[in-house]
């Protein structure tokens, strides 16, 4: 389906990929297309809703500066997927609460982080000079880092909120691991810390803007050049924190399931991130905030809430997407809302078949709490086509 409608209120149109937008979040939208280093339109993916300064689910192409608020600061948030040789048949409930318990061990959730990583060795140890460089001139990013547990003992966590780790099965009943988290704790203090200097370089300037959360950097400017060396470094931070849960997840499999092999390749897709791209003619910096790129070809990974189907999907390359597509099925309500509207009994009959947490901890997820998936599909029908579709059998959430 083609752009359902357009906004013209501000410096350029608003592109909308829905017809169900909350009135929030179109002024959100109004208030980015009012921002003079704004290039060509605002793209509104078909999971759109309500976000900080700007909505999640949107497509915002600038010229020469970044808002950080807008990549927030779950940078490099996104998906990875593998699929299994295992097969349907060779998953029975016994085993599959196994590894449901095996991951949950292996796995630290939430604020938990692990107990025995070196900064010399693995992973952690090719990040550890770029950290070191970015917290030198930024020791305030240590500062918000605090007590908690260090970016080493993070690597290979799930975090919490809408994070998971799934078992799933695709149309073919072949097995899939999938998963969903981010830069963890430091990429929040690199984005928290770089947010804040924006908004005061703003009013020290007296740039006047429509929602303070929307103060940018312009290349030249003081903190840019810092900016984008920390953002990037927290982008590459969770794709290899994605890698390294993935291989944690197998393992797990392994100790409980028939013999498998793993395919070599992953999709691992960011969805919340800034990068440099060259859209209508300019190079500008596109920052994807609640959205995938979906380049004519690319692989990249759509999911539902925790009782629905997700997507393996391949770009289509469309240009008034900026080659991007929706990353999810969006909140519909926020977590609050969910709380007060839905029961314990709700998530149970909501998730039935899944084997997942179904206690009040999580019922802030329940799937009656986000946009349909099917929908949000069907409207982006030209964004992307479906390689395969994906059922949750287990789901581990943050």
């Amino acid at each position: 389906m083609p752009v359902r409608s357009e906004i013209h209120e501000g410096l350029v149109p608003v592109k909308i990929y829905t017809g169900e937008l909350e009135p929030a979040a179109r002024q959100q939208l109004v208030n980015i297309s009012k921002l003079p280093i704004v290039h060509h339109h605002v793209a509104a993916m078909p999971d759109v809703h309500l976000g900080i300064g700007a909505t999640v689910g949107s497509v915002i192409p600038t010229k020469k500066a970044i808002i950080p608020a807008a990549v927030g600061v779950d940078i490099g948030c996104g998906m990875i997927a593998r699929r299994l040789s295992l097969t349907a048949n060779e998953l029975d409930e016994p085993s599959l609460r196994k590894v449901f318990n095996q991951i949950s061990r292996d796995v630290p959730v939430g604020f938990e982080s692990h107990k025995d990583r070196d900064a010399r060795t693995g992973a952690a140890k090719r990040f550890k000079g770029g950290l070191t460089r970015i917290m030198e001139r930024h020791p305030g990013i240590g500062k918000r880092v605090g007590k908690r547990a260090s970016w080493v003992h993070q690597l290979g966590t799930l975090g919490g909120g809408n994070h998971f780790i799934e078992l799933c099965l695709d149309e073919e009943s072949r097995a899939w691991v999938m998963l969903h988290s981010g830069s963890r704790g430091i990429g929040n203090a690199i984005g928290s810390y770089f947010i804040e200097l924006a908004k005061r370089d703003a009013e020290r300037t007296q740039l006047q803007l429509p929602d303070r959360d929307l103060a940018y950097f312009p290349e030249g400017a003081k903190h840019f050049d810092d900016y984008v060396e920390a953002v990037g470094w927290a982008q590459d931070y969770a794709r290899a924190n994605r890698i390294e849960m993935m291989e944690l997840v197998i393992d797990a499999l392994h100790r409980h399931l028939p013999s498998f092999a793993a395919t070599a390749e992953a999709v691992n897709c960011h969805h919340n991130y800034v990068e440099r791209e060259v859209h209508y003619g300019e190079p500008v910096w596109l920052t994807r905030k609640g959205a995938i790129r979906a380049g004519r070809g690319e692989l990249g990974i759509i999911p539902g809430s925790m009782g629905a189907r997700s997507y393996i999907v391949r770009g289509t390359g469309n240009a008034e997407s900026f080659q991007s597509c929706a990353h999810g099925a969006g909140r519909r309500m926020s977590r609050n809302a969910a709380q007060k509207q839905f029961a314990v009994s709700d998530l149970i009959e909501q998730t039935s078949g899944v084997i997942c947490r179904k206690d009040k901890g999580v019922l802030d997820e329940i799937p009656g709490a986000y946009k349909n998936i099917d929908e949000v599909m069907a409207n982006q029908a030209d964004l992307v086509d479906v390689v395969h579709t994906l059922k949750q059998v287990l789901c581990v959430k943050g």
